[in-house]
């Protein structure tokens, strides 16, 4: 069959080949290809010995030298060069203890995760496929190449890759593989939390988010996500809601990735309204109250829902703007929207301009999960809330502080002295503002100061 490959990946093929070496390209760029998907990187596998790679190519990066891999440059793009290998004994997990060059291809593939990242390529050749990846593309399963229990002992990362990639391309798991999972998930608490970050985080932006429920099924949450483990198990016994919470979450997860990926939401905003839809009722569980009616309640669970995301992605390592994101989100996500121009500059204040728009968005598939008889009202204040929000905004109108028409410095001038009751003072006329947003002159602004202070 015939693959089309980059023209620079296909020069470092027919320099290596030139030279009385095997290669070509192996793994996830070669899956994408065959999907008809424009793969990320472009990766390259050889009989050549890492020296002998550098001696071919004039410009190389010895990023991995030591496990056999070198990246070679083309104008001002890396593409990575690996010599072939077999993995010595794996005892901590993830890495194996040491790595033998060898100058077979095929025991270089057998010791990949799955079937469907086991596949190589050249022009010469065609497709390389010796553990039936292609098949396996085909029927749209996530298989083990040879053992699963075998690969995941090598590596427990391999565990969550194969949800991942479930949810990725929309594949299901291979009943042998997916059998295994339950038996190897406790490694994964060897696995270091970034390596975990990267693999749900992935999952969690995919087209199909749905599949972390798998990784429920097979025993992989209390592991990596305990806390959601407890979001699954907890009903809502309420008018409002017809699924538990933790299903009430995925399918907000589901509605908003559907939503970025219609807008063309970038991949930043992407994962953090995915982590704020996945966690925004983390807090219901502990909060939840019964009546005498047999109604469930969930009061003061929003506050306590950011407390556990923020500690949920501090232990995941996610970087501060992106937990300060998404925590504030969730802390706000329940707020009852008035639509009028007075409570919604008031709103916007107390809330934060900087993430009004994402909360909209939010409260909207927050809504589209819960109850449908319960939709229309509520959709209806958000979108008129919005609509509302967005003309303040074309208004100009004065939202905080630091749109305000005067500053510390021109009450100083006045004669009023540096201290806490310059504070106090502009805090009197943001809120007179707030109310009478035509207030917000200069002049206007230093007599009510004078009325109210002097």
């Amino acid at each position: 069959m015939k693959m089309e490959i980059p023209a620079a990946v296909a020069d470092i093929l027919e320099k290596l080949q030139a030279n009385g070496f095997e290669a070509y390209a192996v793994g996830g760029c070669v899956r994408d290809a065959l999907l008809g998907r424009e793969p990320e990187d472009w990766d390259i596998t050889t009989s050549a010995l890492p020296q002998e790679v550098k001696k071919i190519f004039r410009r190389t990066i010895d990023t991995g030298i030591e496990h056999g891999t070198v990246t070679v440059m083309i104008d001002k793009t890396g593409y990575e060069v690996t010599t072939y290998r077999i993995d010595g004994d794996y005892e901590d997990s993830r890495h194996p203890k040491d790595i033998t060059f060898t100058a077979s291809l095929k025991e270089d593939l057998k010791r990949r995760d799955f079937t469907i990242n086991a596949m190589a390529y050249n022009p010469q050749e065609g497709l390389v496929d010796i553990f039936g990846g292609q098949e396996d593309l085909e029927k749209g399963i996530i298989r083990c190449v040879g053992s699963a229990r075998e690969r995941f002992d090598e590596d427990a990362l391999r565990i969550l890759r194969a949800v991942r990639f479930a949810g990725q391309l929309g594949f299901e798991i291979e009943e042998e593989t997916k059998q295994a999972i339950p038996e190897k998930a406790a490694a994964l608490t060897r696995i270091s939390a970034e390596r975990i970050r990267v693999e749900l985080d992935k999952l969690l932006v995919s087209s199909h988010p749905e599949k972390l429920l798998v990784a429920s099924e097979t025993d992989i949450l209390k592991y990596v996500l305990p806390e959601y483990d407890v979001m699954l198990r907890t009903p809502q016994n309420n008018p409002h809601h017809i699924y538990s919470v933790g299903k009430h979450c995925m399918k907000a997860l589901q509605c908003v990735n559907e939503y970025c990926l219609a807008n063309e939401i970038d991949r930043k905003q992407r994962s953090v309204l995915s982590w704020v839809m996945l966690l925004h009722d983390a807090g219901k569980p502990e909060m939840k109250t019964t009546d005498f009616a047999g109604i469930d309640h969930f009061k003061g669970h929003a506050e306590v829902s950011a407390k556990l995301a923020h500690n949920i992605l501090r232990r995941l390592k996610f970087d501060n703007q992106t937990i300060s994101l998404v925590t504030r989100l969730i802390k706000w996500h329940d707020y009852r929207f008035t639509p009028e121009e007075k409570h919604m500059r008031r709103a916007a204040n107390r809330i934060g301009v900087d993430i009004m728009d994402l909360l909209f968005i939010v409260e909207t598939m927050d809504v589209r999960a819960q109850n449908p008889e319960t939709w229309e009202a509520k959709l209806s204040i958000i979108q008129k809330a919005e609509e509302i929000y967005q003309e303040i905004l074309k208004k100009q109108q004065c939202l905080n502080l630091k749109d305000l028409a005067v500053n510390g410095g021109d009450l100083m001038r006045e004669g009023y002295q540096a201290g806490p009751k310059l504070g106090e003072i502009l805090n009197y006329l943001l809120e007179c503002v707030l109310e009478n947003p035509e207030q917000n002159q200069k002049e206007t602004l230093l007599r009510l100061t004078k009325e109210k202070f002097q």
